[in-house]
């Protein structure tokens, strides 16, 4: 099991701290995730928690994801970094492309690339992007990514956007691309993970809440015909402590990544990944 954890600090110096100390304890990857903006009032549901309602208030701060990564690059050597999640379709595609690409050149080689299409309609409007086409157009922006990061040439038509005549340069270290990692669990989201993606990540609220959204993933996978199972990685939030034996299960359905969370204060988040440490993964 390869543990992970995520960056919520908004300061250098904490930044700093918290990335460098999981470094050292041996965590995997580090984790960023993001809001453009936060709509005071919403009517959009979010699907993470039963109430519907993200747990975090609009005024929580959340910094640009692949500016935040880069700094942790800077301030570590192996340890690996990854949008937790990135909406694709919010974004300009050619802007996004580029970042991921100079992420991975300047991290030499440790981007992962965590996406989604994104659940809240209001943060589109206020941005100007459409919501309602965000399927598609997250298909095919990842189709012309792909196409940017491993062709001399790229060429792609599709009908939201499309490419040809141009260079893109640099290309990622890794070869064709970073590692594609899709969020989300509904079935259209499990079906996207396994007929593009090279992984899946969920929350989840129990063990065999686990259990069933890897089943159904997996039998996406069947349905696709993916011959290559997806690393799954997973974020437990719920109730009472995360204990060993919850690893060891996890880990038997075929969980390879373990996200876990610590506070949002430089000192809380540093005290919880030495504990988890200590607790799970010696």
């Amino acid at each position: 099991m390869k543990f992970a954890t995520f960056i919520y600090q908004t300061r250098a110096a904490e930044v700093t701290a918290v990335a460098q100390r999981a470094e050292a304890l041996g965590y995997e990857s580090l984790w960023v995730p993001e809001h453009i903006v936060m709509p005071v009032r919403y009517q959009s549901r979010y699907p993470y928690h039963p109430s519907g309602l993200m747990v975090t208030p609009p005024e929580t701060p959340y910094l640009d994801p692949m500016i935040t990564l880069g700094f942790a690059a800077a301030a570590t050597r192996n340890i690996r970094l990854a949008t937790g999640i990135l909406v694709v379709p919010i974004r300009n595609p050619f802007a996004t492309a580029k970042a991921v690409a100079s992420l991975d050149v300047l991290s030499d080689g440790r981007m992962i690339f965590g996406v989604g299409i994104g659940w809240l309609r209001e943060e589109f409007e206020v941005v100007g992007m459409n919501f309602d086409d965000r399927a598609r157009r997250t298909r095919e922006y990842l189709a012309l990514m792909k196409e940017l990061w491993s062709k001399d040439e790229p060429v792609f038509h599709g009908a939201t956007v499309h490419v040809e005549g141009v260079r893109f340069t640099p290309k990622p270290i890794q070869k064709p691309h970073p590692p594609i990692v899709f969020g989300g669990d509904s079935d259209p989201s499990l079906r996207r993970a396994a007929q593009l993606g090279d992984g899946w990540y969920g929350i989840v609220d129990s063990v065999e809440a686990a259990r069933n959204v890897i089943a159904r993933l997996r039998e996406f996978e069947r349905t696709v015909g993916r011959t290559t199972p997806l690393e799954i990685t997973v974020n437990p939030r719920w109730s009472g402590p995360l204990m060993r034996d919850h690893v060891k299960q996890l880990g038997e359905m075929g969980v390879d990544r373990m996200i876990v969370s610590g506070g949002r204060e430089a000192h809380d988040a540093i005290v919880t990944i030495e504990r988890l440490h200590d607790d799970l993964m010696v």
